[in-house]
């Protein structure tokens, strides 16, 4: 798995680095068929975005935040994807169990 951090008009610093990486430990307990990672961070005046784009087995997740903080973007960015990840798992299992149920009653 590849986690790539790339910073516009702002340094990535280690401990920015070391801080998304924590938080991406997160997604990846929760789902293991992660490809890549991508994250954009990004300072417009007094705004801070952070981006993230999820690469899974058959579908790309994307989640953004802005805030006035990097860190505080970040946190909520990782909300947003956690979210994401777990009602897609969620419907990956219920298809699953569905065409369990389709061979039982044929």
């Amino acid at each position: 798995m590849n986690i790539n951090i790339t910073g516009r008009n702002v340094d990535v610093t280690p401990a920015i680095d070391s801080y998304v990486k924590t938080k991406l430990e997160r997604i990846i307990r929760h789902f293991d068929n992660v490809t890549s990672i991508n994250v954009i961070l990004s300072v417009d005046k007094l705004q801070q975005k952070a981006e993230i784009t999820l690469h899974l087995k058959g579908k790309d997740i994307h989640a953004d935040s802005v805030e006035a903080d990097l860190y505080a973007a970040i946190d909520t960015l990782i909300d947003k994807l956690d979210r994401q990840v777990l009602k897609h798992k969620e419907k990956l299992s219920n298809h699953a169990h569905e065409s369990q149920k389709r061979q039982i009653v044929d």
